[in-house]
């Protein structure tokens, strides 16, 4: 039996072998429009892990599969070829032990395959699930098991996903749902951005706070060359603006920029925000939960920034499953000020929409584990055959 990294409360699973880890997929084409600076999306996918235990236990995790199209292919192969085998027919103590299992197989296998990320992913996704039923098991919310008594019950959100096109009718609808903060993409050229973040602050008003993400677009030249503008548009920080996303760069961006920075939804593992925390790259970290290694690796980033009183908010686009799971999380985390909500249509997500408030916040489901009936059944048109 094992204590969470926040609180005395034990944490332990059930005293059952693995019997079943599965990866189920679910696929819905994109009706409205989401483009990156470096790629469009066709298809919103969620990949859901789950790991059953020989007594029933059940629970659920999501791996991130939105990049590439065919990652979910790689991930099925990952899961029941990498994880599966690792974890079925023992019987664990607790989340953190399945976690050192698996990265101490999979990651070297990672590095020799030249992916690294991906083993991240897969490993989030059952980390994500053992801590699911870790919670089920102690009859509480996860956020409960991780953080305390003292949690909050709702979380301050962020609007996601306005632009490149049509950002006037999307402000209007982030308006009328009450949020009280946008996030506008950039890399689009200087033109496009700075007319894009004009046109949300004429529909939003003053009162609605200014984001950007430029998806590692620029260089150091080119973000420097725009930084003014962005300051004098409102934008109070910067999401990912350089190529390579380089610690070192990053710390000159913010010293010579003038903006607040922010990054972490490309790094794998605690130990890689290490450099970006020691070097006073960012402001806030935006660890993944889908992708840094699950909510054993999301507390360890956690408490590296806690050292430095650094912002940690979640990196957040995804399905139900692991929308659930952030919540959860972020909510242990006493330093979250905001969690990202995107706001274009996705039918993956629609389990946990009812959350969002009309005042720019989301609550934390308060029921054991993740705390929502994640509706997989009402998906069943949507799962892929694998």
């Amino acid at each position: 039996m094992f204590a969470s990294a926040q609180t005395s409360t034990p944490v332990s699973l059930p005293a059952s072998p693995v019997a079943a880890v599965r990866l189920r997929v679910f696929r819905s084409p994109v009706v409205d429009g989401v483009a990156m600076s470096f790629a469009p999306m066709g298809h919103r996918a969620m990949a859901v892990v789950e790991v059953e235990l020989a007594d029933g236990s059940r629970g659920l995790g999501e791996t991130w599969v939105n990049y590439p199209a065919w990652a979910w292919r790689e991930r099925a192969a990952t899961v029941a070829e990498g994880l599966a085998p690792l974890l079925v027919g023992r019987t664990l103590a607790a989340p953190a032990e399945a976690h050192t299992l698996l990265g101490a197989a999979l990651r070297p296998l990672g590095r020799q395959w030249g992916a690294p990320g991906p083993v991240h992913q897969a490993i989030s996704g059952a980390d994500t699930a053992l801590w699911d039923m870790a919670a089920r098991h102690a009859g509480v919310p996860l956020s409960a098991l991780l953080g305390g008594p003292d949690r909050p019950a709702e979380l301050p959100v962020y609007a996601s996903s306005l632009g490149p096109h049509d950002v006037a009718a999307t402000a209007e609808r982030c308006a009328a749902a009450g949020h009280t903060a946008v996030k506008v993409k950039l890399g689009f050229g200087p033109d496009r951005d700075l007319e894009n973040l004009r046109t949300a602050r004429r529909v939003l008003g003053d009162g609605v706070r200014l984001y950007g993400d430029a998806n590692q677009a620029w260089t150091l030249d080119e973000a420097l060359a725009i930084a003014p503008a962005l300051r004098d548009a409102g934008l109070e920080w910067l999401e990912e603006p350089l190529a390579g996303d380089h610690p070192g760069e990053l710390a000159q961006l913010r010293r010579r920029g003038g903006l607040p920075l922010a990054t972490g939804e490309n790094l794998y593992g605690a130990a890689a925000f290490a450099p970006y925390l020691e070097q006073g790259s960012v402001d806030i970290v935006q660890p993944d939960l889908s992708k840094v290694g699950g909510p054993t690796e999301y507390l360890r980033v956690a408490a590296l920034a806690a050292d430095g009183g650094t912002t940690v908010n979640p990196h957040l686009y995804n399905g139900a499953v692991a929308t659930a799971a952030t919540l959860q999380v972020a909510a242990a985390v006493p330093a979250t000020t905001a969690v990202e909500w995107d706001v274009r249509a996705n039918r993956l997500r629609e389990a946990v929409d009812h959350l969002l408030t009309d005042h720019g916040t989301v609550r934390v489901p308060d029921r054991p584990g993740l705390g929502v009936d994640l509706g997989l059944d009402a998906l069943s048109d949507l799962e892929e055959i694998l």
